[in-house]
């Protein structure tokens, strides 16, 4: 029987990231030679040259009491910077969790700069040396300034303004970047929330534009409502170690997204070797609508799967390779691929570079 919960989604998303019960570890991989962050600060920069943008769901605000509104995006641009990346970061002014690959159809779309002590304490001096200084963007729904309660941008909506002339006319940019990051989210995307993970929504529509991507999400701690720094440090370090080993490879491919959680590491507990996994097919946290009396009105709520086998219908999983398996009863970081192409029975086109990404996550990828 399915256990239902009344929370909002970011309660919901964060309590299914708090229930991680690490198993045993699956066969050792081998560490990646490529240099971590601090290694980068003493000069060794494995992604000098790199051209980054940065998006993400949760907004680039960081000023939840709970850090669930984008505390990881400047984690992740911290890391990224100090391994040499030249980074830009265009995101949603408001947080937009859950809206997938939504778009706004019409309208004008403002971006505001955030500049120095606007940004959240400690991660203004991240990104001083990088041409393009890490600049920080938001993106509104308005024609004007964007204010405190401005409509914003959807994360699709900020990706395809960067590459279709924003990052030109913002950063200077000549041509689309080297690689599109979205995150990290606040909360895991596995099982049926990917279809609805802006964090995922983002980096589909830069594979849209043909750049590659990689979509970031960390969990919460154990009470399932609070999302450490802790969490998005370790996760947000090694993504640069992890980036830095398929640029070289060659491995940042157009022809698919990478989807990257990671588990909770707060309480000391260490995240596992990485592992390359489906998505899953059954759910871990489902809409549900509770009835207002006997009128037509229903309250959004949102339902948990049970996490002890129990799970029957939606909450059923069917697959040993699932996301939700190995990073929520595992421990273990997750990577899967994701694909723009929703046509059922397509051949992969590109199954070498998915061979040879597989490999490289199962066998040589950095240890968190």
């Amino acid at each position: 029987m399915r256990t239902h919960l009344a929370l909002s989604a970011a309660a919901a998303t964060a309590l299914v990231a708090a229930l991680v019960t690490p198993g045993t570890p699956a066969a050792a991989s081998a560490a990646s030679p490529v240099a971590t962050p601090a290694a980068a600060a003493s000069g060794a920069r494995p992604l000098a040259g790199l051209r980054v943008l940065i998006s993400n769901d949760d907004s680039m605000r960081a000023a939840r009491p709970n850090n669930s509104d984008g505390l990881g995006l400047y984690e992740l641009r911290r890391a990224m910077c100090a391994a040499g990346a030249d980074v830009v970061v265009m995101a949603p002014w408001q947080v937009q969790s859950g809206r997938g690959t939504a778009v706004t159809n019409g309208g004008t779309l403002t971006v505001q700069r955030r500049t120095g002590t606007a940004l959240p304490a400690g991660y203004g001096g991240d990104c001083a040396d990088a041409p393009s200084g890490g600049a920080v963007l938001g993106v509104c729904l308005s024609a004007g300034p964007c204010g405190a309660d401005t409509p914003s941008a959807t994360p699709a909506d900020t990706v395809k303004l960067a590459l279709r002339g924003g990052l030109r006319a913002e950063a200077g940019w000549d041509g689309a970047p080297d690689l599109v990051l979205t995150g990290i989210n606040s909360g895991p995307n596995v099982s049926a929330s990917v279809n609805d993970s802006g964090t995922v929504g983002a980096a589909v529509a830069a594979l849209d534009q043909g750049v590659p991507a990689i979509a970031f999400s960390s969990s919460a701690d154990a009470d399932g409502v609070f999302f450490p720094r802790a969490n998005y440090r370790a996760h947000a370090e090694f993504g640069a170690r992890f980036v830095a080993g398929l640029r070289a490879r060659g491995l940042l491919t157009r022809a698919f997204a990478l989807k990257v959680d990671y588990p909770d590491v707060s309480a000391g507990r260490p995240a596992l070797a990485p592992v390359w996994t489906r998505v899953g097919d059954g759910a871990v946290v489902y809409h549900a609508f509770e009835r207002r009396g006997d009128g037509h009105s229903y309250d959004i709520a949102l339902g948990l799967c049970p996490f002890d086998g129990s799970g029957e219908g939606e909450c059923a999983e069917g697959r040993a390779d699932a996301d939700s398996t190995w990073l929520l009863d595992r421990g273990h970081v997750t990577v899967a691929p994701i694909t723009w192409d929703r046509t059922y029975g397509t051949p992969v086109d590109a199954r070498r570079a998915l061979a040879r990404v597989e490999h490289y996550v199962t066998h040589e990828a950095p240890r968190p």
